[in-house]
């Protein structure tokens, strides 16, 4: 099959349209067309379906645009290393959730984009539910993403997984009454028993981590209100609304809030950077994870081992 209508296949699914992919490929619109009846008659297999004024793409043309996110990587990272020179340039579509933002990303970012100016990073909001299902599309080339040590995630074996670190996670809590800064102990744990619990709308691991942190101390917790935007959380807190739990990244220091480690009772939060398996071949993304790592070393626990060096000319002499 030719390169260049699997780019383009691969360019259809992330678009969405036709005239999006012939704007990004620097083609008339019949003339992606063209290219894509050819590739049909190469796959063997229909791969659009019109919808109306616009196409999309039929199950089969779903399963080759990813097949093609593989080749496509493939073939750029021996092309860059039967080169061995010059300076990387691609754009990495990042999906990454707002608490690493400010102190990971963005400075990994501007870092990049100053050592290595071709690199033009993307940046998508989504939790990892999410993150995982536009890793697995092809929409997003990277992604940070999270797990918690009482609630382990069942990841894709499509995806390669390289952790970054852990940080603590900590009890937001009114700070009345017996509300203390010190690590949180089964017993200060149970009278919080008739508290109003904050949890986020998804009712996804964040549920069953309250769930099992307040098992451990022998209740059953009340989640009364459900919100995803953290400052909002950390609002009802203050108000004497309700308590609930925060990774140390996302609590801030707020009038009104204690924030209390739960230590072993809460486990930790497990961050990692994930990407289709054969993605890391290729520099521009090599390239952001390293980066995302030196930055994360500064603010997680347990940093894991630093990850493989991007190829270079000297790696090829």
């Amino acid at each position: 099959m030719d390169l260049t209508r699997l780019r383009l296949l691969v360019e259809l699914e992330r678009w969405g349209t036709m005239a999006a992919v012939a704007e990004v490929a620097g083609m008339s619109t019949s003339a992606v067309s063209k290219h894509f009846a050819v590739l049909e008659k190469e796959a063997g297999a229909r791969l659009l379906a019109p919808e109306g004024r616009r196409v999309r793409l039929t199950p089969a043309g779903q399963r080759l645009a990813r097949h093609a996110v593989d080749i496509l990587a493939r073939v750029e990272a021996a092309q860059a290393e039967l080169a061995g020179e010059g300076e990387p340039v691609g754009r990495v579509s990042l999906v990454t959730f707002v608490s690493v933002a400010t102190p990971i990303v963005l400075p990994a970012v501007r870092r990049l984009r100053a050592d290595h100016p071709g690199i033009d990073v993307r940046l998508i909001e989504h939790e990892p539910d999410d993150a995982l299902r536009v890793l697995q599309s092809g929409a997003a080339d990277l992604g940070l993403v999270y797990d918690y040590s009482l609630v382990p995630r069942r990841f894709p074996g499509t995806l390669t997984l390289r952790p970054l670190g852990t940080e603590p996670l900590l009890l937001s809590q009114p700070s009345t009454g017996a509300a203390t800064s010190r690590t949180m102990t089964r017993s200060r744990l149970r009278g919080l028993a008739d508290a109003s619990w904050i949890a986020n709308s998804r009712g996804s691991d964040d549920d069953e981590l309250v769930s099992r942190l307040c098992a451990g101390a022998g209740f059953a917790p009340l989640i009364r209100h459900r919100i995803d935007n953290l400052e909002m959380v950390e609002e009802l807190v203050a108000a004497g609304m309700g308590v609930g739990v925060l990774p140390k990244l996302a609590a801030a220091t707020r009038r009104g809030v204690v924030h209390s480690p739960l230590g072993e009772l809460g486990g930790s939060r497990r961050i990692a950077l994930a990407a289709n398996t054969g993605a890391w071949a290729w520099r521009p993304i090599l390239l952001l994870g390293r980066y995302l790592w030196q930055e994360a070393q500064r603010v997680l626990d347990d940093a894991a081992p630093e990850p493989p060096a991007p190829p270079g000319p000297a790696d090829f002499g």
